[in-house]
């Protein structure tokens, strides 16, 4: 049986993606594909990978979740303490990868990660269940621990500790921004010869260019 997935990915295939069909604007271009993400019912459409590069040079990517954007840019949430923060502050420049393979389609960005202000992650922490809450503040992300106990140990201690009212903001926690310089939409399409669009930030705006498969 075909699934919806497969029927909207041989749609879109066959229709291809054309200059004249984006929007000028990448944002709204990508606000389009991920709403149609979201009606095609694919796992965590929100799910993005973010590739980071250490102070040695060597890269490193892991998946995310896209929680906000805006014409400012794309943000996620993590510990400040992690690794990969650690690699934010001293490399700013970074990837995004939004793998949309179910559908035929991807959008890359790479941009500009910076801390998003404080008031906006406290907004953000205190929409979240409560236990993902207690999680924020008793995991020691990307740190060495002996044992799973360790960190059920911990979160029963902060269950303890916030047994009352409103869980805080941890001072070690919150989000980034990553605020693009190019934007690229690619479609899948027949042989493999798909179509590639990329938008590029400049001082009269976004141009876009196609690119070969």
């Amino acid at each position: 049986m075909t699934t919806n997935h497969e029927k909207l990915c041989k749609q879109w295939m066959s229709q291809g993606l054309a200059r004249d069909a984006l929007n000028p604007d990448p944002i709204m271009q990508f606000e389009l594909w991920y709403k149609q993400a979201i009606d095609a019912e694919i796992p965590e459409p929100n799910a993005m990978s973010l590739a980071t590069v250490d102070t040695d040079g060597q890269p490193w990517i892991r998946t995310v979740l896209l929680k906000l954007y805006d014409k400012a840019g794309f943000v996620f949430f993590t510990n400040y303490e992690s690794a990969k923060a650690q690699q934010m502050e001293a490399n700013r420049k970074v990837g995004l990868l939004f793998p949309w393979v179910a559908l035929g389609r991807q959008v890359k960005i790479s941009g500009i990660a910076r801390k998003i202000p404080t008031a906006e992650s406290m907004k953000y922490f205190a929409s979240r269940p409560r236990g993902s809450q207690i999680g924020a503040w008793a995991s020691p992300q990307s740190q060495i621990i002996s044992s799973r106990s360790l960190l059920d140990a911990k979160v029963d201690e902060i269950k303890r500790k916030f047994s009352r009212g409103e869980i805080p903001l941890p001072s070690f926690w919150g989000g980034y921004r990553v605020t693009p310089f190019e934007i690229e939409f690619w479609q899948a399409r027949e042989s493999r010869l798909h179509d590639r669009f990329v938008y590029t930030i400049n001082e009269d705006g976004w141009s876009i260019e196609r690119r070969a498969p």
